[in-house]
């Protein structure tokens, strides 16, 4: 029997995948199907289902899972879910499509077909209160809000039969792995208490001092790199996986560590997305999720320590999974090594404060990076990325809310 936690609201992992002789004659049929056309992030949501990471959903919510979801926190049928898992299409594509009837869900940016669905409900929502419950802000500026605003006016629900893991087992092979794999990886070694480190970025020296802090602790780590899009000037997957590898190899005791990746957009939805995140770590067989200063937080629409304080409000029972809450983190230089505020009674100038966006700047803008804010390895990575951008690709990095500090 294993000893890693249960998936989140059932007993076994409900992957949504087709595979053998049901996979081939689904597709044939899909071909046959009406197409909605649907959107980067919305294929992110449902490989995770496919792939058993959104257990235990069946497809995509109805209006009630939607309203219950950003007023309190849960389904229709009262099942903890921190933020709407939604497909939308225009009005025009709506007017065709009958309830109760089948369309094939098709990846915008591919063209493949990437799952068929029952179209149980179309509805409206109020767009605004979605971002205002999920991100707790309107403004059209956060990147999470836009992509709120600019999906389709109708709201599709119903069962999905998913067809494709899309690009990410072939283009991101070396770390891409379903909550299937990582539980059997996990069951392997022997580990029982297993902690999520969830990360956008490549590894700097406070990256590293959560994660061995986690170590301490558990019987080892799952570093979980977000695979989907993420917004301009952030560092690409590859890059990432890369830079982690090396932090890895040169840094950390042999087998302590495993690194794996996920389908997701980002939703820089803070507090909300923090959850969630611990929600599908949970299907993923992590007991634990390392929670820092600003978890996917984004320019100053939410305090360093939200994403801690939201895991004391949500019902008891409601995530198997737990957070590692963790204090500011930095270089002292009178300590001689990394610290935190419980840990190191020092501060202002003899403080190094660490930050993903802090790093990028200097880094995009050729500047110096000091010994103590990251490993050489990474650097040379990085410096190697940065060099080589061609000059449209190029974005100036911005320092605002608790990066800057």
């Amino acid at each position: 029997m294993s000893k890693l936690v249960k998936p989140h609201g059932a007993d076994a992992l409900q992957p949504l995948l087709l595979e053998g002789a049901a996979l081939a004659a689904e597709k044939k049929r899909a071909e046959q199907l009406p197409q909605v056309q649907i959107s980067s992030r919305e294929t992110g949501d449902l490989i995770m289902m496919g792939i058993g990471g959104f257990t235990p959903l069946d497809g995509f919510m109805t209006r009630a899972d939607w309203e219950g979801v950003c007023d309190g926190m849960k389904m229709a049928n009262g099942l903890f879910w921190p933020i709407p898992i939604t497909l939308s299409t225009n009005q025009h594509s709506a007017d065709g499509i009958k309830t109760g009837s089948d369309v094939a869900l098709v990846d915008r940016e591919s063209g493949e077909i990437m799952a068929t669905m029952k179209v149980t409900e179309k509805y409206t929502i109020d767009k605004e209160h979605e971002c205002a419950m999920v991100f707790k802000t309107t403004d059209r500026e956060h990147p999470g809000v836009q992509m709120v605003m600019e999906q389709g006016e109708v709201n599709l629900a119903g069962p999905v039969k998913v067809l494709s893991q899309g690009r990410f087992p072939t283009e991101f092979s070396d770390v891409y792995m379903t909550p299937t794999q990582t539980r059997q990886l996990f069951e392997e070694k022997g580990w029982s208490t297993v902690v999520a480190f969830q990360t956008r970025n490549p590894l700097h020296r406070s990256h590293e001092y959560l994660v061995k802090i986690a170590i301490e602790i558990c019987d080892g780590v799952m570093i979980h790199s977000l695979l989907g899009k993420l917004k301009a000037g952030d560092i690409p997957s590859e890059v990432r996986i890369k830079a982690i590898n090396a932090l890895v190899n040169n840094y950390f005791v042999k087998d302590t560590v495993v690194q794996s990746g996920y389908p997701l957009d980002m939703r820089y939805a803070g507090p909300r997305e923090a959850l969630l995140h611990a929600l599908f770590r949970q299907n993923y067989g992590c007991s634990h999720l390392i929670v820092g200063r600003d978890h996917a937080g984004v320019g100053e629409y939410y305090g360093p320590f939200d994403a801690h304080h939201i895991f004391d409000e949500i019902p008891k029972g409601a995530l198997e999974t737990q957070p590692l809450k963790i204090d500011w983190t930095f270089y002292c230089y009178k300590c001689g090594g990394m610290a935190s505020m419980k840990t190191c009674p020092h501060e202002g100038a003899d403080r190094l404060l660490l930050s993903g966006s802090k790093l990028r700047k200097a880094l995009s803008e050729g500047g110096d990076v000091p010994a103590e804010f990251s490993r050489p390895e990474v650097l040379a990575i990085l410096r190697d990325y940065y060099a080589n951008l061609a000059e449209h690709e190029k974005v100036e990095v911005k320092l605002s809310g608790h990066s800057a500090r």
